[in-house]
């Protein structure tokens, strides 16, 4: 299906390959050390992190579910900035300060210096049985997108060659690099695709034969007796999956969301670790919840315009409602993607999948180094130094190169599973890919939050809380209850609330552990500090 494209399509496709290949070649400086490699040497910029953080923070589930969540509902969604604004000041305060104090490489060193080795170890493994999970399902979802445009398909090897063609082109990008030339990347790549999104919001508003005012009409009455499209707070209680986006869920589950995304998840937090101090680093994380409003605004309007686009015929023009059906091949997609296969023009199509493409090697290219990062420092460093003495830096920085070779392989594995899982399962796949980090964040929590408020606690209690929390949160799914539940006890909880439960449970099980004695030096600081 690449006779599509039009001249103007190609030109954009070669501008952006040579973008790719130019700043590539520019910012993969070999990194002479594993603090050059893995921290960026302390050196970044704070506007330049914060950037950073909001490219990673998005994905290709962002670039495509967006919109939906605009064509579906409202603005509510952005309302879950109030919880990522109260979640960053948290992290500020209490995590980032003591990550620069003990000099870490990861987040989760911070428990080896209350718990030891063992919890640092576990927590690190966590991490990466849900990053994953979460990264190859977003790599798979810009997969699908890529094959669909490309190829005109979505047959398994399409796919699967969309998959291998994201992945190397990350992998290429940043291996040599480091973290350095991840971050510098994540702005290259968040300007390309916040770009892509402008200018369909331009083209989409271009298309509706109405003025400003009459589109706003019609969105806060969008049919007889139906709510305003155009409502920012939901104040009722509800505890389901429709009412995450309620101010309660806000100001509990998302704010818990985020707390565990600044400051547990290594995919975003190892950028604000690579600022000078801890000052810098809050600040970034801080501007980065600021700019993602705007960009979020930007995704949610095409949905709006797309639903005057398609279910306001009195404004379009074109008689009665078309009732669109959002499918390709007979498979399911979101508004925006039915759109863009049906409806773009020339130059805007070849935009939008580079924006896709770009949108799917931000969040990749941080994944790969982050999680290359906690093999490495967690993983693979405590059991080397067990066996050998004299080990040379630059060691490290060869082994994260390996690091990420095989996370790439790992991530493009698991999103080939995800097409597979997904022919088999009625479960949406952008609800997985932005839930999922529940199951390990609840235990995080619980953990984290022992380690902070309390005394008490020791790694086989860490232990019990990362699988405690792990197995409540897999409880709380339908497909689990179904099984395990009479049927009408079944109930139907949002995974915002499945969090604060998970990190309740979680916590009340760390907490449980009598505190071991640690009689080295630090440990006695770190506990003295909280």
């Amino acid at each position: 299906m690449l006779d599509q494209y039009s001249s103007l399509d190609w030109l954009v496709f070669a501008t952006y390959g040579l973008v790719l290949l130019g700043s590539g070649w520019f910012f993969n400086r070999k990194s002479a050390n594993s603090q050059d490699y893995f921290l960026g040497g302390n050196s970044m910029s704070v506007w330049v992190v914060a950037i950073s953080v909001l490219a990673t923070s998005q994905s290709a589930a962002t670039f495509l579910g967006g919109p939906d969540q605009g064509y579906r509902g409202d603005f509510s969604y952005l309302t879950s900035n109030i919880g990522a604004f109260i979640a960053a000041l948290f992290v500020a305060y209490f995590l980032i300060p003591r990550f620069y104090q003990f000099k870490v490489f990861t987040v989760y060193e911070l428990l080896e210096k209350r718990f030891g080795t063992k919890a640092k170890q576990y927590s690190g493994m966590m991490y990466l049985f849900g990053r994953i999970f979460a990264s190859g399902a977003r790599l798979y979802m810009a997969a699908i997108a890529i094959s669909m445009i490309l190829f005109g398909d979505i047959a398994a090897m399409h796919v699967v060659i969309a998959v291998f063609i994201i992945a190397g082109c990350g992998l290429l990008y940043t291996v040599y690099g480091g973290i350095r030339s991840v971050i510098y990347s994540d702005v290259l790549q968040c300007g390309i695709y916040v770009g892509a999104a402008i200018a369909v919001v331009y083209y989409l508003y271009a298309a509706i034969p109405a003025d400003f005012n009459t589109i706003l009409h019609a969105l806060s009455e969008p049919s007889p007796g139906a709510a305003s499209k155009l409502t920012f707070f939901h104040f009722d209680l509800d505890f389901s999956a429709k009412g995450v986006f309620n101010l309660w869920s806000v100001i509990t589950g998302f704010v818990l969301l985020n707390i565990a995304a600044f400051g547990l998840d290594q995919d975003m937090t190892q950028r604000v670790l690579t600022c000078k101090n801890a000052r810098q680093g809050s600040k970034a994380m801080l501007y980065s919840v600021v700019m993602v409003v705007p960009v979020m605004l930007v995704f949610i309007s095409i949905g709006l315009l797309l639903f005057i686009f398609y279910d306001r015929p009195d404004i379009m023009n074109n008689g009665s409602s078309s009732n669109v059906v959002p499918s390709f091949k007979g498979e399911s997609v979101t508004i925006f993607m039915y759109y863009v296969l049906n409806e773009i023009p020339a130059g805007i199509k070849a935009l939008v999948t580079v924006g896709i493409i770009a949108a799917a090697l931000s969040t990749l290219n941080s994944g790969l180094n982050s999680m290359s990062s906690v093999v490495v420092q967690d993983l693979y460093r405590p059991w080397l130094m067990r066996r050998r003495q004299d080990i040379s830096d630059l060691h490290y920085v060869k082994a994260g190169r390996i690091g990420m070779l095989v996370v790439a392989v790992a991530l493009s594995a698991m999103a080939c599973l995800c097409y597979f899982w997904q022919q088999h399962s009625d479960m949406p796949l952008l609800q997985f890919a932005l839930s999922v980090m529940v199951f390990s964040y609840s235990g995080l929590l619980g953990v984290y939050f022992t380690v902070l408020f309390t005394h008490r606690g020791n790694h086989r209690s860490v232990l019990a809380a990362l699988l405690g929390g792990f197995m409540l949160t897999l409880f709380f799914q339908p497909y689990v209850m179904a099984l395990v539940l009479p049927q009408e006890w079944l109930f139907d909880l949002g995974f915002t609330w499945q969090l604060c439960i998970g990190s309740a449970l979680a916590f009340a099980i760390c907490s449980s552990g009598s505190n071991q004695s640690e009689p080295d030096r630090e440990q006695n600081e770190f506990i003295q500090d909280n």
